[in-house]
């Protein structure tokens, strides 16, 4: 029996804080036998993950993937690094934008679709301390907003 759905592994939530999100992209990711069973475990990090183009491929770096722990001696290294699977005008299409500026190319999730592993990649660009702050004071004012509107449809407020 096939599986279906998209069950998530992994999330790198403060990317999405640190990184203003230009585009997102989906990649397969090549990995060994034992890594796809720790992943099944739900055990990974992309705290520390990035990815690079190097020679035309795309490499996922320092993704965390603990040993299996049922592995013998055919156990992978933690934190080797992880070739992405994209198509080659996306391959190319990356190598331009992160050339022509200070873009990055970051791992927000990773997750199974269909029993695939697929990592979802963002080309970002990084924040500066001043642009978190004005996101955060954004966000309040807008919760601010929302609590009020609630209030005031439940003829709580004056």
């Amino acid at each position: 029996m096939k599986e279906k759905g998209r069950k998530v592994i992994a999330s790198n939530r403060k990317a999405r804080h640190n990184y203003t999100i230009i585009d997102v992209y989906e990649a397969g990711i090549a990995l060994v036998g034992t890594e796809v069973k720790s992943l099944r475990e739900g055990k990974a990090s992309l705290v520390d993950a990035f990815a690079t183009v190097d020679d035309g491929e795309v490499w996922l770096r320092g993704l965390h993937i603990p040993e299996y722990t049922q592995g013998t001696w055919t156990n992978h290294s933690p934190r080797r690094t992880r070739k992405l699977l994209l198509h080659k005008r996306e391959i190319e299409h990356l190598v331009g934008k992160t050339r022509e500026g200070n873009q990055t190319l970051v791992p927000l999730s990773m997750y199974f679709n269909d029993g695939k592993v697929k990592v979802e990649l963002a080309l970002a660009k990084g924040k500066q301390d001043y642009d978190k702050r004005q996101d955060l004071a954004r966000r309040t004012a807008e919760r601010e907003v929302t609590r009020e509107m609630g209030r005031r449809v439940k003829g709580m407020s004056r």
